[in-house]
């Protein structure tokens, strides 16, 4: 019974390492289920429509229409002598088909050019919102991994504890130390208990969060290599990414899209007083089996040719109206061009030195854990010998795991702001996302229950 159940034990362990999840595989889950990313999608497509629309209108357009009736004539003569009386009852139909091509029409044009900026604006759109689905899974997916890391160090302070706490209780026994230490270690032991039990529930939030996401619910997914070595920034000069940032961020980017349709929308209402010139082309025919005026039917065909002339003289002031607002709205989409502008130089800036500052914590942090990893080992010794307490031995079992908790927190919050700073930047790419996924490996002995 006992090697059935360790191989089952074994093939369990052996099939969620297979099935371990790395961060592109759960991306491009995301892109696939993501309702955001969808929304924005779809919305480029909309937004791309714009230009065929605008085309439209300035090119030529045709148009039939038809027309069949029936009629009851009826006449009731006062001198039949001179005109008789007459019930008739005539049928009559026709068409009519128009040919428009628009000359002169600039309000159309303008509304054209229009189109091209808002597919602009569209495609930037989109673009931002790829690269914030890009942030979106990395956070998630590294917060489940940092809450993931929590528990285990959780659960190691918890065994460590627990086997300070026996000690303490041995030594009660044979005198060695006093009751005082028991309680000590207890009360400790109590305490990550229940941290433990908050650290569940907090990567059960997590991982709900990862499956909003991308519609998945995860077994296990890789995690940082714990040999890690993080890069800095790529130029390693904040002013070349404050002057990406500032030309190619996609904020700024649908902004300045968004600048030149308000311009051109400002033209467009000037235009309002403008003359129109089309060209028409008519052709019709129509059959009738009679008229008021005779019982005789004809057909009738007919066709002209010509140019069409419009001149707006007043429309109760609405065009000057609409100047003016158009107006106000261009001098505001410049301003909100200069925010954009100068909000993309200040987070690129902020995400430059926040990286930078992370690869230095980062540092300071590994050397942190070796020098807590040697003050505990000292701790243990003088506990041993009787030149220490039960209480320093637990406080530095928590000095070492607090560091290497923050130590992986602090790694994956440089690699976010890295990805972050690149996203400002508007460089953010799919292939910045695999460099990350590159560093990312299966680990070995998983709580069953974390996974779940």
């Amino acid at each position: 019974m006992n090697k059935t159940r360790y191989l089952a034990f074994t093939l369990a362990v052996a099939a969620q390492g297979v099935a371990a999840e790395d961060l592109q595989q759960v991306f491009r889950d995301a892109q696939r289920y993501d309702a955001t990313y969808a929304a924005a999608r779809n919305n480029l497509a909309a937004g791309r429509e714009r230009l065929p629309q605008g085309r439209a209108l300035v090119l030529p357009t045709l148009n039939l229409s038809a027309n069949a009736t029936r009629s009851r004539i009826d006449s009731e003569s006062r001198d039949v002598t001179v005109q008789p009386s007459f019930l008739r009852t005539p049928d009559s139909a026709g068409y009519t088909l128009t040919f428009t091509q628009p000359i002169f029409r600039m309000q159309n044009w303008l509304q054209y050019e229009q189109g091209e900026y808002q597919v602009r604006q569209a495609e930037a759109t989109f673009g931002q919102a790829a690269q914030d689905l890009i942030v979106r899974v990395a956070q998630a997916y590294f917060d489940v991994l940092g809450q993931y890391d929590t528990l285990v160090l959780v659960r190691a302070q918890k065994a460590a504890t627990s086997e300070q706490l026996a000690q303490a209780k041995r030594n009660f026994e044979v005198g060695t130390a006093t009751i005082t230490d028991t309680h000590e270690a207890q009360a400790r032991y109590d305490l990550i208990a229940a941290q433990e039990i908050a650290a569940l529930n907090d990567l059960q939030a997590r991982r709900r969060q990862l499956q909003l996401i991308t519609g998945k619910e995860y077994t296990e997914l890789k995690q940082l290599r714990g040999d890690v070595r993080l890069s800095p920034p790529n130029p390693e000069n904040v002013e070349t990414w404050a002057e990406l940032a500032e030309k190619q961020s996609y904020t700024v980017l649908i902004q300045e899209a968004g600048s030149e349709v308000a311009l051109l929308e400002r033209k467009r209402a000037s235009a309002g007083h403008l003359p129109t010139l089309d060209f028409v082309a008519q052709y019709g025919q129509n059959a009738e089996t009679a008229s008021t005026t005779s019982s005789v039917g004809r057909d009738t065909n007919s066709s002209s040719i010509g140019l069409q002339f419009a001149l707006p003289l007043f429309q109760g002031g609405s065009v000057s109206s609409r100047q003016r607002e158009t107006a106000a709205l261009y001098m505001r989409s410049k301003d909100d061009v200069d925010n954009a502008r100068r909000t993309a130089v200040l987070t690129t800036r902020q995400l430059y030195l926040s990286t930078l500052n992370g690869i230095t914590q980062v540092a300071a942090l590994e050397q942190a854990k070796v020098s807590s990893q040697s003050a505990l080992d000292s701790n243990k010794l003088g506990y041993e010998v009787g030149i220490r307490i039960n209480i320093d031995v637990l406080n530095a079992q928590q000095q070492l795991y607090s560091t290497e908790r923050d130590l992986a927190l602090a790694r994956y919050n440089t690699i976010l702001n890295n990805l972050r700073l690149k996203a400002a930047a508007g460089a953010l790419r799919e292939e910045d996302l695999e460099e990350v996924n590159r560093v990312l490996t299966v680990t070995a002995g998983r709580p069953p229950d974390a996974a779940r």
